[in-house]
């Protein structure tokens, strides 16, 4: 009996500490430390895919020996002859990027701080830079004659036809250094010696002469253009070869930069690591400018003029409406509006070079606009303005330009936009102003190319499921969207320089990426190219979540993925998982990028758990509602999603509601602690990692989109902020953070648990790891990580906290 009781002591011991037993059949058992190893055992999926430049063959990037990194692969077109590429071969392979001409015949690229052309029917390299400086941004001009790039921030043309290199640029730091000024008493005694003395004058007149020589014989040389301290960006030549634009960039002298101390390094030392400003701190501006070769003149191009530049948000419109009413009536003189700092990006030229278009945005990221531009005069005409009170992004919409181009009359410019509420495929007449939706539906459109031939669309996009990605062909002008994959899941596809084929990076919920080719046509079969997985990996019968969708308080569709056992105990416990980035999609059907989540969810259900992963409010892959509902209150509808979730497992899939924890990393940290803090009745546990305590001391791009900046809209951020809320915990709370993120600081949870301490609450536990970025590297901090999450459910959800 002594013996039974030690032997059960040893495997309560052993799940305690994540461990599990082996099973007898050879099967893998899973355990925390089995799953958290170098990813390596699972087997490496191929990456970075990319064809030949005849179409040959496919390369990619694979390791299906375990080595310490990937080697470069390739396969031929139809899935056969499949082989390790060597290092000579490698060496000499064109860059997968680069700039074609319009036959594609011909390709510029970079490679090692080089320019390249390559001839694409002979498959050989002509080295057009060979210098130690770093030669980049290659592009062929518009006759095709000459090759474009940047060195040292200016502009350089290599001639085809002779192998000269031109200089079309003079950018220099600092200033203009100034002329000789007006001295009257100097100007006098000059002009006294030219009237008195003959030799004088002769002598000016001499050097006059030898100057406007050596002007007339000197060679032509681009403008002296001095920037100050300002970096340049974005130097584009146009068509024409009359035109240069610009865009000059300060960086604030006023900005105070976050430090980091790494405690964990070779010397001995501490070591500060620099990383960034917080919300709200001084921000870069943007100019921009063209340069006019023929005229030798240089000029800004303004937005004052620009519909909708002086709006201001509705949030700051508001709080004056209030600030106005408190004081009573004012003095009747109105404050003029100003213009809003703005970024420009392009300008994008149409192929027969009579039109540039660029794409502006907002700095506070509420508006971005579509304009025309003439490069004579710098005048902008507006073509398409999208305002959104929250802020702008959504597939190929981003935070830069965007996905756009020109259709091939020339005349018209295709574009993304959330107008209907999901990001869709847009044309527009530059001439008239007209504009056409060429996508529809409740679905987004991403990853958009057109054909060589210019008769359709490529791109991606979720229609048939949200949490499906498949490869969709489509006339230019709209019509027909034709499915070309049909395998459920998601689909990477890059096509064949001919269009014949398709080669597919594809994956399942339960199935990690491989590669697969097939022809580019409706109803063709792929094949599979890669065997990635190891036989241990194969061993575990690796769950199918289930795709569901569970009702919001506000009534709103919310999607989830769902781990059951299959036979699951009434009044069992459960585990909500948060994922992060914010802006993420993980209740879908492919491989998850939270693999280590998802193995460790197969684990908690081997253990009786029942697991639910959902795409809350803010998420991505569900249109413009869902990704702006955490506008101003994050914490809001994000965290009540989870909530909503807690209540839908206990009516349905008989949970104790008792006995349901939450846990997540970055933005699911922050969650999780909002969940403790505002919801402790709900959520009897939680493992907050890497998480925001306090959004005022979070990243500018990010949380000023969604928060404003805190000294404009403080009460968004107090709403927000699980600091505030601390005297809420009731439940058992692990916080998890590494010492050296450089993207949400340690800083951040050291103020929590001085908070926690004031607060004299003693049902938490922190644990640090000292050399972890924001990205959790080595396995033993995984291991000890995830040990401590088991473990914390483990002692707080397995018996009933009533």
């Amino acid at each position: 009996m002594l013996f039974k009781r030690k032997a059960l002591a040893l495997v309560v011991w052993v799940m305690l500490c994540g461990g599990a037993l082996q099973a007898q059949d050879g099967k893998l058992t899973l355990s925390v430390d089995k799953i958290m190893r170098d990813p390596k055992w699972i087997g490496t999926s191929p990456s970075n895919v990319f064809w030949s430049e005849d179409g040959k063959k496919v390369y990619f990037y694979w390791n299906p020996e375990g080595n310490k990194s990937d080697s470069l692969y390739s396969v031929s077109a139809d899935g056969k002859n499949i082989r390790k590429v060597s290092a000579q071969e490698r060496k000499n392979l064109p860059s997968p990027y680069g700039d074609y001409n319009r036959a594609e015949t011909k390709k510029v690229y970079e490679k090692n701080g080089d320019i390249f052309l390559y001839d694409i029917k002979s498959g050989k390299s002509q080295q057009i830079t060979n210098t130690v400086e770093r030669e980049s941004n290659p592009e062929f001009s518009h006759s095709e004659q000459k090759v474009t790039y940047i060195k040292d921030n200016n502009l350089y043309a290599w001639s085809l036809g002779n192998g000269q290199t031109v200089q079309l640029t003079d950018f220099k730091k600092g200033r203009k250094p100034a002329g000789e000024g007006k001295d009257a008493q100097r100007d006098w005694l000059k002009e006294q010696q030219l009237s008195l003395l003959q030799i004088v004058r002769e002598r000016e007149e001499k050097k006059e002469e030898q100057k406007k020589q050596r002007l007339a014989e000197a060679p032509a040389r681009p403008k002296e253009i001095y920037v100050e301290d300002k970096s340049v960006n974005g130097i584009t030549l146009s068509p024409g070869e009359q035109y240069i634009t610009y865009q000059l960039v300060t960086r604030p002298k006023n900005a105070k930069v976050a430090i980091v101390p790494d405690y964990v390094t070779a010397s001995g030392y501490t070591e500060d690591i620099n990383t960034r400003t917080k919300v709200g701190d001084a921000q870069n501006t943007y100019e921009f400018f063209v340069y006019d070769t023929k005229r030798d003149t240089v000029f800004a191009v303004l937005m004052n003029d620009v519909e909708g530049i002086n709006d201001k948000p509705a949030y700051l419109l508001s709080k004056e409406a209030e600030a106005s009413a408190g004081k009573g009536a004012a003095d009747g003189k109105t404050k003029k509006a100003e213009a809003r700092p703005t970024v420009i990006y392009g300008p994008f030229w149409s192929e027969n070079g009579k039109h540039a278009v660029v794409v502006a945005r907002s700095q506070d990221n509420k508006d971005r606009w579509i304009l025309k531009l003439d490069p004579a005069t710098g005048k902008l005409t507006l073509l398409d303005r999208q305002r959104d009170e929250a802020w702008i992004n959504g597939p190929g919409i981003g935070y830069g330009p965007g996905e756009i181009g020109w259709m091939p009359d020339n005349e018209h410019v295709w574009f993304h936009s959330e107008e209907s509420g999901y990001s869709h495929l847009y044309s527009v007449d530059v001439n008239s102003g007209k504009k056409k939706a060429l996508t529809s539906g409740k679905f987004e459109v991403s990853d958009v190319r057109m054909s060589d031939d210019n008769k359709n669309f490529y791109f991606t996009a979720n229609k048939t499921h949200p949490g499906e990605k498949h490869f969709y062909r489509m006339p230019v002008q709209g019509g027909d969207m034709v499915q070309l994959t049909n395998m459920t899941g998601a689909h990477e596809v890059a096509v064949s320089p001919d269009e014949k084929n398709l080669a597919i990076r594809y994956s399942f919920s339960n199935k990690p990426w491989e590669l697969f080719v097939m022809d580019n046509k409706k109803g063709a079969k792929p094949k599979q190219v890669t065997q990635s997985l190891t036989e241990e990996f194969k061993s575990y019968d690796w769950r199918e979540p289930e795709n569901i969708v569970f009702k919001a308080k506000d009534g709103s569709d919310v999607h989830a993925r769902l781990y059951r056992p299959e036979n699951a105990a009434k009044n069992g416990p459960a585990v909500v998982f948060v994922h992060g980035a914010g802006y993420l999609q993980n209740a879908h059907k492919w491989w998850s990028s939270y693999f280590r989540e998802y193995m460790f969810h197969n684990f908690l259900v081997d253990q009786g758990y029942t697991v639910l992963d959902i795409d809350y409010r803010g998420s991505a892959g569900y249109g413009r509602d869902v990704r702006t509902g955490i506008y101003q209150f994050m914490g809001g509808k994000d965290l009540s999603d989870h909530v909503d979730g807690a209540k839908h497992l206990v009516e349905k899939y008989n949970v104790d509601p008792n006995r349901i924890g939450i846990y997540g990393g970055s933005y699911g940290g922050f969650i999780t602690l909002m969940a403790m803090f505002t919801e402790p009745d709900v959520f009897a546990a939680g493992a907050a990692l890497r998480s925001v305590t306090d959004w005022a001391h979070y990243n500018h791009g990010y949380t000023s989109n969604i928060l404003n900046t805190p000294y404009t809209d403080s009460t968004a951020y107090a709403k927000s902020s699980p600091i505030y809320y601390a005297e809420g915990l009731k439940g058992a709370l692990l916080i998890a953070h590494g010492m050296v993120d450089t993207n949400v600081h340690f800083q951040d949870v050291v103020r929590l648990t001085q908070r926690l301490i004031e607060l004299g609450k003693d049902n938490w536990e922190l644990a640090v790891y000292p050399v972890e970025d924001h990205g959790f590297v080595e396995p033993s901090s995984w291991t000890d990580e995830y040990k401590r999450i088991y473990k914390l459910f483990e002692e707080n959800l397995k018996e009933s906290k009533k």
